[in-house]
């Protein structure tokens, strides 16, 4: 197996450990939401930075493989 399909099968369990902890939690701390009569305003602040971060990882460590 080549380096690069290692990798792909570490950032897939990584992707399946973040989505169980995901569901389990619902929503991250840091998370706004408001709720006033019938509007929901739900920004995921936490989310978009973790999100953020773990795609940085992946694109750093495929531009190193290159």
């Amino acid at each position: 197996m080549t380096g690069f399909g290692k990798i792909f099968i570490v950032i897939g369990i990584v992707f399946i450990v973040i989505g169980i902890i995901w569901s389990l939690i619902g929503k991250l701390p840091g998370d706004i939401s408001f709720k006033k009569g019938n509007v929901t305003f739900y920004f995921p602040i936490m989310t978009s930075i973790v999100v953020s971060i773990v795609l940085s990882l992946i694109f750093y460590i495929i531009g190193k493989i290159r």
